[in-house]
């Protein structure tokens, strides 16, 4: 597609890619067979019980595995482990375990999934529910077991590209300077005394 369709249709990816977002390797053992794959939309969407969504191509060779097994891994990626991303999102790695021959890594104790070395948290999943969306798939999952594994800073996905992340803590609650300003004016104005009520005179009617 070109012409103005086109560039209406980039524009609004372009203002998509603002939102940052962690990057994870999304890992799956079925079968005897391994598969993982860098995913930049995984979010939390349940307390109680702790349910995650992750997004997938609808053609993913994971969307079918994790539908199958039931189970998959998330890895959450650290800064340091750029290439690491690049390496499972690039579609001409081998399939199958070779994919895993270049990094270090240990079975999940619930599904076998991959667990690799060096990220910041692993998250062992029980999928709850597969939705279609457009051209990906939404894995809805419990997370059955999990842990952070590493410090460090998280690798963010941002306008399209990977990036380190220099964590600025910043207060827990900043308000607004008009909240600020109107929460400073409240005690004066309550200290303020109401006016008080005329007296009653003969032949005014009173409230009763």
């Amino acid at each position: 597609m070109s012409g103005p369709a086109a560039d209406v249709g980039e524009a609004l990816r372009r203002a998509v890619r603002q939102y940052a977002s962690g990057v994870a390797v999304l890992t799956v053992a079925h079968d005897g067979t391994l598969h993982g794959a860098t995913v930049s939309a995984v979010t939390a969407v349940s307390r109680d019980p702790l349910l995650i969504a992750a997004c997938l191509r609808t053609s993913s060779v994971n969307t079918e595995l994790a539908r199958a097994a039931g189970r998959f891994a998330v890895n959450v990626l650290s800064s340091r482990q750029a290439v690491v991303a690049g390496w499972f999102a690039d579609p001409d790695r081998p399939l199958g375990p070779a994919q895993f021959a270049c990094v270090r890594w240990a079975p999940d104790a619930a599904s076998g999934a991959p667990v690799l070395a060096g990220s910041l948290a692993r998250l062992s999943c029980r999928l709850s529910d597969c939705v279609p969306a457009g051209d990906h798939h939404i894995l809805v999952a419990e997370v059955a077991d999990g842990a952070v594994v590493a410090g460090g800073t998280p690798l963010l996905s941002y306008a399209g590209r990977l990036h380190d992340a220099d964590l600025l803590t910043l207060p827990r609650r900043q308000p607004h300077p008009a909240v600020a300003a109107a929460r400073r004016a409240a005690p004066v104005a309550a200290a303020v005394p109401a006016p008080r009520a005329a007296p009653a005179t003969a032949g005014t009617p009173t409230g009763r």
